[in-house]
């Protein structure tokens, strides 16, 4: 059954960024006749983020671009980072890069697909714990959902190849929200 399951991720990772790559290609040809005309079509958003506490800090920056080939079909590309530390127990660094694709079947309904792939590096402090200093590359692939109201969507997405062994995330299942300029 394991084997199925790694099987089926897989088959549903390729066929993911076949679709996202087949998106940005065949509409290659516009963006050639107007080459002019390319910046205007591309939005910019992401995130920011920032925790702190007794003796705990956690800070974020997701910055993306997308490039709008109509009103229904976007592509683009985002980065990753965040630093998280508990004083005196572990420090944490992420960072990576993500390619996504939009569409927009109506105004308001936004379905998103987005690969992300991040190097996890964890280091704790000896005085606690030993030997569970990680460091290795996590896929995430997103599938999802949103209501869309001027440049802000706000929707849920599901993590398909989710290992709660390995996700920087607590679920599979996460809410979003997005902004874009």
């Amino acid at each position: 059954m394991t084997n199925l399951k790694q099987f089926l991720k897989h088959k549903i990772v390729l066929c993911t960024l076949f679709l996202c790559f087949f998106t940005l290609f065949s509409f290659a040809q516009k963006t050639n006749t107007n080459r002019s005309n390319f910046w205007s079509q591309v939005e910019y958003g992401g995130g920011i983020g920032l925790n702190f506490g007794d003796g705990f800090f956690s800070g974020s920056l997701a910055p993306n671009a997308l490039y709008r080939f109509n009103p229904y079909v976007a592509t683009g590309i985002g980065l990753n980072f965040s630093y998280s530390s508990q004083k005196d127990f572990f420090k944490s660094t992420v960072f990576g890069g993500s390619i996504i694709g939009l569409f927009n079947p109506y105004r308001e309904l936004q379905i998103s697909a987005e690969f992300e792939q991040l190097n996890v590096s964890r280091k704790f402090d000896d005085n606690f714990v030993t030997n569970l200093d990680e460091n290795y590359w996590y896929p995430a692939l997103f599938l999802g959902a949103g209501y869309t109201n001027g440049n802000v969507t706000i929707g849920i997405r599901y993590d398909v190849l989710y290992d709660g062994d390995k996700s920087i995330y607590s679920e599979a299942w996460m809410p979003f929200v997005r902004f874009r300029f």
